[in-house]
């Protein structure tokens, strides 16, 4: 009996369980990151320029988080890549690149709770939060009809253009 077919069986299951074990430790996406919930109650004693100002700084906040979170993201993919393909040891510099998905979900749940809050007031940065979350769903739309005619333009077999 050759014992060759099973030795590779044995170094593929064992690939296969290393590269899962390191996948769950790659960094998060921002957009994967769901909000944290956070009580609107915090935000009862503000004005609606309260809110407004207050809302602004926390969204830069998260925009600066998603940052960092997306290049941890980034790295741990590029890592992922290079250690399965070339160099197994580059796997273990994927423990360190966590980002921040925990201080991130409680900014998201923060803006969360202005945004109930200014609704609940009826103040004005309700309304312009709605049209912008609006005016982001038609763009994101757009873009989703386009690429689908481009890849319905793109003849067969042209998948490097």
């Amino acid at each position: 009996m050759n014992t060759f077919p099973m030795v590779n069986l044995l170094m593929r299951v064992t690939a296969l369980a290393v590269a899962l074990c390191f996948s769950a430790a790659c960094a998060t996406s921002s957009k994967n990151i769901n909000a944290a919930y956070v009580s609107p109650l915090a935000y009862n004693n503000y004005t609606c320029d309260q809110l407004r100002m207050e809302y602004f700084r926390i969204s830069n906040r998260v925009i600066e988080v998603s940052g960092r979170q997306d290049s941890a993201a980034k790295r741990d993919a590029i890592g992922m890549g290079v250690g399965l393909v070339l160099f197994w040891p580059a796997l273990f510099l994927l423990a360190g690149s966590k980002g921040s998905p925990e201080e991130l979900a409680r900014l998201k749940g923060e803006c969360d709770a202005l945004e109930a809050c200014a609704i609940e007031k009826n103040c004005p940065l309700a309304q312009e939060l709605a049209d912008a979350k609006k005016k982001q769903q038609e763009i994101a739309k757009l873009e989703l009809e386009q690429s689908e005619k481009e890849a319905r333009n793109q003849p067969p077999g042209d998948v490097l253009r």
